[in-house]
């Protein structure tokens, strides 16, 4: 497979044009603040709403533990960063691994299960994490851990996010995505074409992890307290909904379900009662009228208007 193919490169350019225009309207006072944290928090929903989407929408596994493993990175990169002066990138890159270690440690057990047993076990999984730290002083326990340094900024997350989808992108389109995809077509019969399905679930489970922990690194640096609150059930249930709206099983529509979750919660923070209310009006029509999500399986290279553009060099 070659990596570097032209499709990459010319997402990279409209990548790299759409972070000039956000950081010159940055510069020249045209975003509050307001909106310059929102685009941080679109970021790194990006990258927790690609992660899952590997395990459920590719894998087709159920997980909803994913606010477990955020939390994993989060606490292991401030704790690094505040009591150890360990520099940013590696505690980046130390909570991404702890988090990855813990879903490769949950997974051999776990992922032997399937459905909503799966599901269970993943929400018992983020649970527990979030209960142990709340009862370790050493983290702040439940007052939160305090005294962080604030590293996070939009060119870290943005750039963290074309990694992200750079690498489950091209994982996707490896002989051990196509492995993953065939189990979640048919697990059954693709054991039996001497596909290790234990060995392929851990190892998207795995990534998946290591994805959620870098935002949760991300997120405790964008925060001068680190909540265990900011771990519960509806984080996983948050980032399922992006996964579910923008399209189990495809990446652009990760980016999609993403992107409108969060300016849509952001649009309507000033009404806080009404916002739920919208919010889950907009899902029940989702289901209704579009179930496989906005986009299904498409990915924007696919669609017609921009077929010709990348009409060589492999899907996105």
């Amino acid at each position: 497979m070659n990596i570097l193919q032209k499709n990459d490169c010319k997402m990279l350019v409209l990548a790299l044009v759409i972070y000039g225009i956000i950081m010159g309207l940055t510069s020249a006072g045209m975003l509050s603040a307001f909106w310059q944290l929102n685009l941080i928090f679109a970021g790194l929903n990006i990258i927790l709403a690609a992660s899952l989407n590997l395990i459920n929408g590719y894998t087709g596994q159920f997980s909803l533990g994913h606010a477990g493993f955020m939390a994993v990175g989060a606490y292991v990169g401030v704790v690094l960063t505040t009591n150890f002066e360990v520099p940013f990138p590696l505690a980046i890159l130390a909570g991404g691994l702890a988090a990855g270690l813990l879903g490769t440690l949950i997974g051999l057990p776990t992922l032997r299960l399937r459905g909503d047993y799966l599901a269970i076990a993943t929400l018992g999984l983020g649970e527990i994490v979030r209960i142990v730290i709340i009862n370790v002083p050493y983290v702040g326990g439940a007052a939160g851990f305090k005294g962080i340094a604030h590293h996070t900024d939009f060119t870290w997350v943005f750039f963290l996010m074309l990694a992200t989808l750079f690498i489950i992108k091209n994982f996707v389109n490896s002989r051990h995505g196509r492995a993953c995809l065939a189990i979640r077509e048919n697990e059954i019969a693709a054991e039996s074409m001497g596909v290790n399905t234990t060995k392929y679930k851990v190892l998207a489970f795995t990534i998946g992890a290591f994805f959620a922990g870098i935002a949760g690194v991300l997120f405790g640096h964008n925060m001068y307290i680190l909540s265990p609150a900011s771990f519960t059930f509806m984080q996983s249930f948050n980032i399922l909904i992006m996964v579910v709206m923008g399209g189990l099983g495809s990446m652009t529509g990760s980016i999609a379900g993403a992107l409108v979750v969060t300016f849509l919660s952001a649009a309507l923070a000033s009404f806080p009662n009404a916002r739920m209310i919208i919010y889950a009006l907009a899902l029940i029509l989702l289901m209704f009228y579009r179930p496989q999500g906005l986009f299904g399986y498409v990915e924007v290279t696919a669609m017609q208007p921009l077929r010709r553009f990348f009409k060589k060099g492999g899907e996105a």
